[in-house]
């Protein structure tokens, strides 16, 4: 019996069924094109996308056979950064910038992953970090395509040159 893929995401919200299972991941198995995958309930299918996409909490993974797998974001342990008197929340975010770590940004704080040395540099900057465990969805890089919608940078430096 051939395996069951699913070559379709269903955007949160874009879907009313009940879901047939879920699946629980990381942020970095969220992003993925091709894997054998096993659903929380134990569905063994094959994610199978055109390119390598970031699945989010809430999102649907359509599956060849009619099922929905709901995809679940894994707490992860993450530190919550916020600023202090001593600095600003732009300037620690474009310390972890700088330094390619994947960040999510919220209008008043910043989540990363736990790590020791980062976590002295923002504490050096001024930085208050607190340990939480949560979803983590940073932003996505300049260049990432995510659900549908992706830019093509060669015709924006174009079109920047041609003004």
């Amino acid at each position: 019996m051939p395996i069951v893929e699913a070559k379709t995401i269903l955007p949160k919200g874009s879907w009313q069924e009940a879901p047939a299972d879920t699946i629980t991941l990381d942020e970095e198995d969220r992003y993925r094109r091709r894997i054998l995958l096993t659903s929380d309930g134990g569905y063994d299918f094959l994610l199978s996308l055109a390119s390598a996409e970031r699945l989010e909490h809430g999102d649907g993974l359509q599956l060849t056979d009619g099922r929905i797998i709901e995809v679940r974001a894994k707490p992860e342990p993450l530190y919550e950064v916020r600023p202090t008197a001593a600095t600003d929340l732009v300037t620690l975010a474009w310390h972890l910038g700088n330094r390619h770590q994947p960040t999510q940004i919220f209008s008043d704080h910043l989540r990363i992953r736990q790590d020791a040395v980062i976590a002295d540099m923002l504490v050096g900057l001024g930085g208050e970090l607190k340990a939480v465990s949560g979803h983590f969805s940073p932003v996505s890089g300049a260049y990432k395509r995510d659900h549908g919608h992706h830019h093509h940078p060669e015709k924006e430096a174009a079109s920047e040159h041609a003004h």
